[in-house]
This record gives structure tokens, C-alpha cells and sequence, in this order.
């Protein structure tokens, strides 16, 4: 009888420490994207595939280790907070997929707070807290830090997720700060005369920035690498076709390494880029790129007619403002 119950207890042990190494997750989608949804890391690898079953729902109950995911529907992105030990369900429409986003059972907290996070980060407009002047800068920055710590004091989170959020606010803020000081330097070129460029064309030849002037220029500089430059190209292409024949030129300025010459002609060509797309002679060493002190992209550039910058820092455009200003200038 004794081994027996020592026996059972073991059982019941190693039953209960398999528990704390998986998670438990059930999502319900209306109007979904596909039969797939993804686990996916930081680093965008997926690490857990999760099909639909013959009830219409996605369940699986794997191994994680604690941390910060995205669940990728093939179209849309929620952020989610795993931990082992949870037993998460999520119901939303895909069609509304931020706004009907919803979690239920253990870590539920954690989960609609990040939804909710994503939602404010929506509405707060970064874009017009970095155009402020000093003072009202600082004082928009002390407003977003009360919102979002108030909503990290009233959502009855885990203690150590509760402590993580306010560390990465407060990191996020610095950033924020640190951006707005290099915007302010950045923009010490505003009103002046822009340096030159002589750059190779991918259509042939070679391109001057004098070759332009006569009509505004709106640069972004970009690589083949770099994901937020690839997620404005959408938003970038619009714009051509909207000012298409309008007194203005789109020159994509690439600073692809040596090595990725053919990655950047390929990319090119394939993506069907429009604009006067431009390789930068020394990439990030470039006389242009250094001038306007890039070393981090995307970044936009907006010159005048007559050669001078209006904007060394300008808005990207997936920025609506962008188009708001544009059709100011060329109106």
C-alpha cells in the first residue's frame, strides 16, 4: 500500500510540474483570415502553429517558456503575454480584430491590457507630441506617462509583468525623448541649401539633386534590410500615384552595402518600385547621408523647388499629415 501511494503521489507531481511547463490556448475567430493562426517570438519565429479544428476553433496546450508573443492570423497581429501555467481564450472578429479582441480565463489580465495598450497607442497621436515645442512636448510626455501607468495600476496585473510594463514605458519614454533632442538637431538644416548628390539610377546613368530642381523632392532613405522601411513602401507608391504629374519627384536613396548590389536591383524590380530609385556611393559613410546625420532609417527628406530643404526630418508617408502638407505646397 505505501509504495503504491508513493507511487501516486509521484504521478500527481509530475502531472503538476508538466502543467507549469505548457500553456493552455482556445481562440474563437469570427470572419477569420484562415485555417492557421501562428505563435510567433520577438525575433518573428513561430513556435507554435496552431490549425483549426473540425469545431471551429483554434486549441492547443504546448510547451512555453515565459514571455511576450504575437498571435499572427496570416493578415492581422495581436500581442499576447504567455506564461506557464496560463489557460487562455480569446474571442474576435477579424474584420474588427483590434477593436473586438477579448481574453478570458487565467492570464486574461495581462492580455486585454495589452490589447488595450495597442488600442491607445492608436489614438496617441507621436506624431504631433514630436512637431511640439519644447514645453508643450515635455508636458504631452508627462500626460502619456499618467495614462498609461494609471491603466497598469488599475488592471490587476501580475506583479512582475506589472513592474516589466512601467520599465518599458519608462524606456520607451526615454526613447521618445532622445528622438525628439535629434529631431530638434536634425532640423538645424531646415531653410538652408541641401547637399548635393550624384548617385547611380537604377533605370541608368546617374542622378544629381541638381537635375531636380525646379520641383520639390521628397526623399526616403532606405534599405533592402530594413522592415520599416519595406512597411512605408505601400503608403509610398500611393503617394506617387496621387502626385503623379504634380510638380514633385520621389527619389528613393538605397544605402544597401556593396555585397547587396544585386539584392538592391532584384528588390527593385520585383517590388516595382516607382520614383527615381537611387544607390548611395559609400552607403552609410555617403557625404549626403552624413550630412543630414542618418544613421538610423527610414528617413524622409522634403526639398524645395529651389534646392532648399522645408524639411530634413519629414513625416512618413503612412503619416495622413503627409499628404495634408503636400497638397498645401502643390496645390
Amino acid at each position: 500500500m505505501k509504495k503504491r501511494i508513493i507511487i501516486f503521489i509521484a504521478l500527481v507531481m509530475a502531472s503538476i510540474g508538466f502543467a507549469q511547463k505548457t500553456v493552455s490556448f482556445k481562440a474563437e475567430i469570427t470572419n477569420r483570415n484562415g485555417d492557421v493562426i501562428y505563435i510567433k517570438d520577438k525575433k518573428n519565429q513561430t513556435v507554435k502553429e496552431i490549425k483549426l479544428d473540425d469545431k471551429g476553433v483554434f486549441q492547443s496546450t504546448f510547451e512555453i517558456a515565459d514571455g511576450e508573443y504575437t498571435m499572427y492570423d496570416g493578415v492581422e497581429y495581436a500581442q499576447l503575454y504567455l506564461k506557464q501555467g496560463y489557460d487562455l481564450k480569446v474571442k474576435l472578429d477579424a474584420k474588427k480584430f483590434d477593436e473586438t479582441i477579448i481574453f478570458k480565463g487565467k492570464g486574461a489580465n495581462e492580455n486585454n491590457f495589452l490589447a488595450q495598450i495597442a488600442a491607445l497607442n492608436e489614438k496617441v497621436d507621436f506624431e504631433e507630441i514630436l512637431a511640439s515645442d519644447e514645453d508643450a512636448f515635455t508636458s504631452k510626455v508627462a500626460d502619456v506617462q499618467k495614462l498609461f501607468t494609471d491603466l497598469i495600476d488599475k488592471s490587476k496585473l501580475d506583479v512582475a509583468f506589472s513592474e516589466k510594463q512601467k520599465k518599458d514605458l519608462q524606456t520607451n519614454l526615454d526613447g521618445l525623448k532622445q528622438y525628439y533632442e535629434k529631431s530638434k538637431a536634425n532640423k538645424k538644416l531646415n531653410n538652408t541649401n541641401s547637399p548635393p548628390f550624384d548617385f547611380e539610377n537604377y533605370a541608368g546613368g546617374r542622378t544629381k539633386l541638381d537635375d531636380l530642381k525646379g520641383k520639390y523632392v521628397y526623399i526616403d532613405v532606405w534599405a533592402t534590410w530594413c522592415g520599416p522601411c519595406r512597411a512605408e513602401i505601400p503608403f509610398l507608391k500611393k503617394a506617387e500615384e496621387k502626385y503623379h504629374g504634380k510638380n514633385i519627384e520621389f527619389v528613393s536613396i538605397s544605402v544597401d552595402v556593396p555585397k547587396d548590389y544585386e539584392k538592391w536591383k532584384t528588390f527593385v524590380k520585383e517590388k516595382e518600385l516607382g520614383g527615381i530609385q537611387l544607390l548611395a556611393d559609400n552607403n552609410w559613410k555617403s557625404d549626403f547621408i552624413t550630412a543630414f546625420s542618418i544613421n538610423s532609417i527610414p528617413r524622409f527628406i522634403l526639398i524645395d523647388p529651389n534646392g532648399k530643404v522645408v524639411d530634413s526630418d519629414a513625416m512618413r508617408p503612412s503619416n495622413p499629415k503627409l499628404l495634408e502638407k503636400l497638397d498645401i505646397l502643390l496645390k
